[in-house]
């Protein structure tokens, strides 16, 4: 048995508790479609493959750059689509799309965000809080998008590292804010989707060498049954300790085991 009340649980949000392929992905690809004047629509596997380089986790940073390589590609000028290309414009369509029209104000948000699938339960956290894991939570989403998915949860007041308040992964720093504001306990556990988090979490390790590190890959639920295993590897292959198909299999018994059979 191992003694929990030395692990911090840090998790991801997109991807992880909630399921953003009808949302952040598809505003992202909704934004590059529109930028091209309706001639480039990037598929699921085309933004895989973006992510897969391990530095696109801002998705709107994503579209700017699936935009641009698009006119690279082809050759032809931005100027064809008769848009404004610059970032701020590019962020104002993503959130019409994924806020919706009343962006600023979430009591009025009507976007994709208000119809994100959950992946994780108010259970699941009681289950962590009674097994005495200190857990919170480090996301590349803006802390309005974050607050918004975690009220739905039932969750009023936890750690939260957002956007807003550390660079973009895999830089370290908001994993090591939260894991200090969790209490800066010996094992610190962090549970993402995409490569770039597992870059994150050895960033950690090179930052705090003293703190046990604990890696975990969370499949998104857009991973078809059939590219799972493909997509372990990946994630693997950037550092993953552990992969699990869904946040909900990383239960406190599970740590226990995990935990111990590798001490």
């Amino acid at each position: 048995m191992v003694d929990l009340s030395k692990i911090a649980l840090v998790l991801d949000i997109d991807g992880v508790i909630r399921d953003v392929a009808g949302s952040y992905r598809r505003a992202l690809a909704d934004t590059v479609e529109y930028f091209t004047a309706g001639t480039y629509r990037p598929t699921p596997e085309d933004i895989d493959l973006l992510k897969a380089e391990g530095i696109w986790n801002n998705d709107w940073e994503a579209s700017q750059e699936l935009i641009n390589r698009y006119f690279s590609k082809t050759g032809h000028s931005p100027g064809n689509s008769g848009e404004d290309l610059s970032y701020d414009k590019i962020v104002q369509f993503f959130q019409s799309r994924y806020r919706g029209s009343d962006p600023n104000n979430p009591q009025h948000w009507n976007g994709y965000i208000a119809r994100e699938p959950l992946i994780a339960t108010p259970e699941y956290f009681q289950n962590l809080t009674i097994a005495q894991i200190a857990w919170g939570f480090f996301s590349g989403a803006t802390r309005g998008s974050a607050t918004y998915v975690l009220q739905r949860l039932q969750i009023y007041s936890a750690v939260l590292i957002a956007m807003e308040d550390a660079p973009g992964k895999p830089d370290p720093k908001g994993l090591l804010d939260a894991i200090s504001l969790l209490g800066d306990r010996p094992i610190g556990i962090y549970v993402g989707d995409t490569v770039a988090d597992m870059h994150t979490a050895i960033a950690a390790r090179g930052v705090d060498p003293d703190r046990r590190w604990i890696a975990v890959g969370a499949i998104p639920p857009h991973i078809q049954a059939e590219r799972a295993v493909e997509y372990t590897k990946l994630l693997r292959s950037h550092g993953a300790d552990l992969v699990v198909s869904s946040i909900l299999e990383l239960t406190p018994e599970a740590i226990d085991c995990y935990v111990a059979q590798y001490s």
